[in-house]
Order: C-alpha cells, then sequence, then structure tokens
C-alpha cells in the first residue's frame, strides 16, 4: 500500500462521526464496534464491551497530552479476561521534566487496579518513557504483573510476542537524547494540534492529526516506521511467534507481514490523540476498537453519567443568606461572645 492509500485510509477513518466506522467486509475488517444487546426484560439496549483480552498502550499518563477523562469512562465500561498495558502507561520522562498530576489520571490509576481486584488479569509492559518500570519485573503489585516482555495465546491458538517495541527502536537504543528531543518536540506539537482543531470545531469540522499527517507524509518518517515494523517482526518470526502485539510508535494498525507469511502485525496505538484498543473477542479474532467513539455511544444508550460529580456540586451550592447573616452558634453564653 502506498503512503498516499495509507493516509486516504486514515483520513477517512477520522472523518467518520463518533459511533460510525468505514464499512469493511467482515472477513477482513480492521477496525470493529461493540455490540448492542436486548434486555428482554426492559426492552431497553445497551453496548455489550465484554472481550478476552483489551491491549492498551501509551497512555502516557502524567503529561497533559493523556486523554485521561475518556479513558476512565472506557475503562469503567469493559470487561475483560486479560488486560495487557503495552508500555508508556507514565510517561516519567515528562514527570522528571515538570510534575503535571490531575485527579483524572488518578482515575485511571483506580480503574485498573479495580479490574485487577476484580479477577481480570492485568499485565503491565513497560517502555521507553516509564522504563524505571523496568527494574521491578517479575513482581506483582496490587494484582499487577509487571514483565519485560510476554507471550499470548489467542483463542484460537496462535502465539503472539508482545513487547512496547522501543528495544527495536534504533534512535531510543543508541540516542536516548535525541529520543528526549524528539518527545518534547511532538509535546510541543500536540499543542499546536489542540489549538488548530479547536478552531476545525468551530466551522463543524472533525478532529484531524497533524501528527499522523506528518508521519505518512514525509518519506524519512515512513522508512523508520517500516523499519521499526520489520525489526519486529523479524524478532517474532525468530522466536517462533505467529505475530506480534506494540506499542510506542502512536500509530494504531493491524496487518499481514508481506515478508513472512502467517506472521501479522498488531499496534496498539494511543491515548494521546487517537485513543485505540485492540481487543480480542471470544473466537480469537483480534480488531481495533475506537475509544472515543465507544464512550460518545456510551452516553448515547446512557450507560455512562453525564452529571458532574457530588463533590463539585456540593462546591457550587450557594449558602442561603440566613445562614451567612450570624454564624454565632446559639448554645454560647453572651459572655463568651461578646468578645
Amino acid at each position: 500500500m502506498s503512503v498516499a492509500e495509507e493516509y486516504r485510509m486514515e483520513e477517512a477513518r477520522q472523518d467518520c462521526a463518533p459511533g460510525s466506522l468505514p464499512e469493511a467486509d467482515p472477513e477482513t475488517a480492521v477496525w470493529t464496534e461493540p455490540a448492542v444487546v436486548r434486555d428482554e426484560t426492559t426492552g431497553t439496549e445497551r453496548l455489550d464491551l465484554r472481550y478476552r483480552t483489551i491491549f492498551l498502550s501509551d497512555l502516557h499518563l502524567g503529561s497533559n497530552g493523556c486523554q485521561a477523562k475518556e479513558l476512565s469512562a472506557f475503562l469503567k465500561s469493559v470487561r475483560c479476561e486479560t488486560l495487557y498495558l503495552v508500555g508508556d502507561v507514565i510517561d516519567m520522562w515528562r514527570l522528571k521534566s515538570k510534575w503535571y498530576w490531575p485527579g483524572k489520571h488518578n482515575r485511571v490509576i483506580s480503574r485498573i487496579l479495580k479490574m485487577a481486584r476484580k479477577g481480570t488479569r492485568v499485565v503491565y509492559i513497560p517502555g521507553n518513557h516509564d522504563e524505571g518500570a523496568r527494574q521491578y519485573a517479575g513482581l506483582n503489585f496490587g494484582g499487577v504483573e509487571v514483565l519485560l516482555d510476554t507471550e499470548h495465546v489467542t483463542a484460537d491458538g496462535r502465539r503472539l510476542y508482545i513487547s512496547h517495541g522501543d528495544q527495536f527502536d534504533m534512535v531510543v537504543k543508541h540516542a536516548k537524547a535525541l529520543s528526549m528531543l524528539g518527545s518534547a518536540s511532538y509535546e510541543l506539537l500536540l499543542r499546536l494540534n489542540r489549538h488548530y482543531n479547536r478552531v476545525r470545531k468551530l466551522f463543524g469540522l472533525n478532529y484531524w492529526s497533524l501528527s499522523q499527517f506528518l508521519k505518512l507524509k514525509v518519506k524519512s518518517a515512513c522508512t523508520y516506521i517500516s523499519k521499526f515494523e520489520d525489526a519486529l517482526t523479524d524478532e517474532a518470526k525468530r522466536k517462533g511467534f505467529d505475530g506480534v502485539v506494540c506499542g510506542h510508535i502512536h500509530k494504531a494498525e493491524i496487518r499481514p507481514d508481506a515478508r513472512h507469511a502467517g506472521m501479522m502485525y498488531y499496534n496498539c496505538g494511543d491515548w494521546v490523540e487517537s485513543c485505540t484498543a485492540l481487543v480480542e473477542d471470544f473466537d480469537g479474532s483480534i480488531r481495533l476498537l475506537d475509544g472515543k467513539a465507544v464512550v460518545e455511544r456510551l452516553k448515547q444508550y446512557g450507560q455512562l453519567s453525564t452529571k458532574k460529580g457530588k463533590r463539585e456540586r456540593l462546591r457550587r451550592r450557594v449558602i442561603p443568606a440566613a445562614l451567612r447573616a450570624d454564624t454565632r452558634p446559639t448554645y454560647l453564653p453572651e459572655a463568651a461572645t461578646a468578645r
């Protein structure tokens, strides 16, 4: 597939309204939508978000680019047997330079820990932005297993190699300073993109990603991505796997590898711009899920509350004038209150 064709496909997906995706052959579809189930007793419809496995990567908690509100709502609504966090969950690079950790980022962590408490197997594979967690590989924290990489066997028996993928990125591996400079430049690009998309929204236009556009249009970026993907699939093939699941490059994708017959390449995407997840159904099929579209549809079906929290409502409550006029307790003697 040419760069132009790939860009057109990406543009077509972004131009879709929330909750709708381009039509595709069900046998070869890359994107999926949640099933709608009907309650026979009440007659109401709801989204069925039960999956065998969910893969998430590049959450970048601790950076202001993280779409934590949407991510928290997504995690609250899904159910799965296994949740893989495929690297860059916490942006330690960003936190070292400037501390940023609002309450909504805490809620994401709480959702993950709650899933672990309720029986979901949670596996955390650190990436380059949270490489400090790699020293704890093999340990278990609150039901969350920390591993450097791992193997996942799908319901239909395929073996998948799971790695964040940064160890196959030559820039990260051999020029860390350059990699950190690239990360800072990417964050600046995201800020510019947010302002640009505010203007687009005023004109009724959908979100458009400047970073994705540059990745697909700049030849050197395409070459870099291609080399990264080839290195990962080569490693998976060498180890005898049937496919690889990774993150790192913020480019959600599912495709067969052209160089190795039967080898599949899966990239989770990110929760900075695309807000995507890889989901495995109970028949072993793996598809990409548009997280933002799912959250919008959950609101439409009434499965997510759009009301403000109780704490915020209390903060904004107006105190009646009668209570503000005299705050002196009536049970105190006059002598004590005369002062």
